[in-house]
């Protein structure tokens, strides 16, 4: 319970506010006021930990954005190397933008935050 998860609060369209804990799928809430959403918030994630524990579904440790550097290395067929390097190519850019953004599409991942 103490583990410092990342907690995502926003505004509802609906108004009021809703957070939620990426680290702990399905965890979120919402309320009125950002105070009563921290308290809820906190029952969220402790409800979330009980079930899960409950259940004997695995819990995962929090995620930090300095846990990744933004550098990993990948071997690929040469065959497959040469098709992107030429794709990148064509389009101007360099083969690592190349390879980011054919990454970020196919898993519907936002370029930016």
């Amino acid at each position: 319970m103490k583990l410092p998860y990342k907690e995502i609060i926003e505004a509802s369209s609906e108004g009021g506010y809703v957070g939620y804990i990426p680290d702990l799928k399905g965890c979120i809430t919402q309320a009125e006021t950002k105070t009563e959403l921290l308290d809820m918030l906190e029952d969220a994630k402790k409800g979330w930990i009980e079930t899960a524990l409950e259940s004997g579904i695995d819990i995962l440790e929090p995620v930090h954005d300095d846990d990744f550097s933004g550098k990993f290395n990948l071997r690929l067929p040469k065959s497959l190397h040469r098709n992107l390097a030429a794709c990148a190519k064509d389009e101007g850019v360099s083969l690592n933008q190349m390879a980011m953004c054919l990454i970020a599409s196919g898993l519907h991942v936002p370029l930016t935050k």
